[in-house]
């Protein structure tokens, strides 16, 4: 019963540990988009605010708007520009690559049969993954994951990208105004993905490293849910944007925190949760899937019904043996 806990996500306000990921996720995008090294720790952050006391559908023919300047896109990666979930992508390249055992693989399996199958992100659920992958880095050169994220990319992101989303993101950049992708997967990972589709940058979970290795910490939090949104407050105070002006993209009920930051909001292939508050918002809504039960479950159609069968075996399998 356990399982069934990843198909009713909790949600969370912004905590000290939120505003440090999303303000450490900032520094590293810009940093990335500088051409500088994104790396870094706690203690390179200047924070402005106490940590301590933060513990305690409309007609769319002028938007973008070509040369507005002060607006800028945000966009969510998973299931959103990418079908599927870029951190077991990610792991699935790494086991190829000999750097975890077959039963850190099963785990991934599992966790990647349940994301499909349940169309929806539970921060404990997605913790788990992060935590997975902190430890296979720990004592890996960044360098050596940047290339190695490179290769994983070409085989096994690049076929999953929506056509529907990557046209809205250059719809953006084609009227002048900066693109970033706003994640809980590895900074390091979106900024590749990124990189190849044309955008401008990405704001992502900043792992911690020391002399270009990574030592197995984040820092501050996954950059889920409020996180999100503070990385993106952060970004554009540095950026001197607009929030009104800005859009954000997600198909999450997770990311409403973001979405709720700008002044046009947009629900993509959304999950049943952010599908009701987007109607209820009027929010704009677009569904790049096919078929209702696709829609109604959040099953990327592209996938297959091999693909969805295979994950759903994999998952019952792996369930019986631990019986």
């Amino acid at each position: 019963m356990a399982a069934l806990g990843w198909l009713t996500p909790r949600r969370r306000s912004a905590t000290a540990r939120s505003v440090l990921a999303g303000e450490a996720s900032a520094e590293a995008a810009r940093k990335s988009a500088l051409g500088e090294s994104p790396h870094l720790t706690e203690s390179d952050l200047d924070l402005d605010t106490d940590l301590e006391a933060l513990e305690e559908e409309e007609e769319e023919a002028e938007f973008p708007v070509a040369g507005d300047d002060l607006a800028a896109a945000f966009f969510d990666l998973d299931n959103t520009v990418m079908q599927g979930a870029a951190i077991f992508h990610f792991g699935r390249g790494l086991y190829k690559r000999e750097f975890f055992r077959r039963r850190e693989l099963a785990r991934f399996a599992w966790q990647q049969a349940w994301f499909r199958l349940a169309g929806v992100e539970d921060p404990e659920h997605m913790q788990d993954a992060r935590d997975s992958a902190l430890s296979i880095v720990k004592g890996h050169k960044v360098s050596e994951l940047m290339s190695i994220g490179e290769e994983i990319y070409d085989e096994y992101m690049a076929e999953r990208i929506w056509p529907g989303t990557r046209a809205l993101a250059q719809a953006h950049l084609d009227a002048g105004q900066k693109v970033w992708l706003v994640t809980a997967a590895p900074v390091e990972t979106a900024t590749i993905i990124a990189r190849r589709l044309g955008l401008t940058g990405a704001l992502g979970t900043v792992a911690e490293s020391v002399d270009g290795v990574y030592t197995g910490r984040l820092v501050g939090e996954p950059l889920h849910g409020p996180a999100k949104a503070e990385a993106v407050r952060a970004l554009a105070a540095a950026e001197g944007l607009d929030l009104a002006r800005c859009a954000a993209y997600s198909d999450s009920h997770n990311d409403i925190p973001m979405l709720s930051l700008v002044g046009h909001p947009y629900a993509i292939n959304p999950d049943t949760k952010l599908r009701k508050h987007a109607r209820t918002n009027d929010w704009r809504l677009r569904d790049y899937r096919t078929g209702r039960k696709a829609v109604k479950v959040g099953v990327p159609a592209a996938a297959g019904v091999g693909a969805i069968a295979g994950g759903a075996a994999a998952a019952i399998a792996l369930h019986r043996r631990r019986k």
